[in-house]
């Protein structure tokens, strides 16, 4: 039985959206960098799907975005497990201020590993099944709508996962893959208008849509 996949699922955004598709009954796999966090997304998930007539499967796996060949064994692990998933999310991101000329070369460098390249190496090994099937979606967390001196980093990584997901959209995009990014345009915090279970919302909605209704971008704006 296939279900969901979230690369990046610490507090915030990724637990959300996992409990968000665990309510809907998929099965959630969920992964990340550490088994501290893995344990407590598991245990947050699993109370979602005790109301889940059943319950709800749910596989963590331990693996860094920037590390390709733990990532990819971690979504075959997934896929092993859960079978091949409908559907996708990538939320790793390295967050941190820092204006122009603050961070070193290799600095940058390990933050777009993160925020660009980790999705990249994800769709490109999850992608091309969804296509062969002719159905699924691949769902980015973006932000940043304006680019910010005080985040340089930030919001270039985040200007190259929206050029990544018109590229994916354009690649994928015909045989049925539902390629999007949930763009979030401010600080993530319980109980504020950028609370995470709002913003897990547009996941499962973007995961839903009708093809001929698919949208490329939301702008969660608070």
């Amino acid at each position: 039985m296939s279900g969901a996949v979230v690369v990046g699922a610490g507090p915030g955004i990724g637990q959300a959206v996992a409990r968000r598709f665990a309510r809907e009954g998929l099965p959630v796999a969920l992964v990340a960098r550490s088994e501290e966090t893995l344990k407590s997304a598991a245990e947050a998930v699993g109370a979602v799907g005790t109301g889940v007539p059943g319950g709800v499967p749910v596989f963590t796996a331990v693996a860094d975005s920037t590390d390709e060949t733990a990532l990819r064994a971690a979504l075959d692990a997934a896929a092993a497990e859960l079978g091949p998933p409908d559907v996708v999310v990538y939320n790793a991101a390295l967050i941190r201020p820092d204006r122009p000329g603050e961070l070193s070369v290799r600095a940058h460098l390990d933050a777009w590993a993160v925020n660009v390249v980790g999705a990249l190496t994800t769709a490109a090994h999850v992608a091309p099944g969804m296509a062969r099937r002719g159905g699924g979606s691949f769902i980015v967390t973006g932000g940043m709508p304006e680019a910010k001196p005080e985040y340089v980093s930030l919001s270039l990584g985040k200007a190259g996962v929206r050029a990544l997901v018109e590229l994916l959209d354009k690649e994928y995009g015909p045989s049925g893959v539902h390629v999007a990014t949930v763009t979030v345009a401010g600080p993530v915090a319980p109980g504020t208008p950028f609370d995470p279970d709002d913003i897990a919302e547009h996941y499962w909605r973007l995961h839903t849509q009708p093809r001929e209704r698919w949208q490329r971008e939301v702008v969660h704006s608070g």
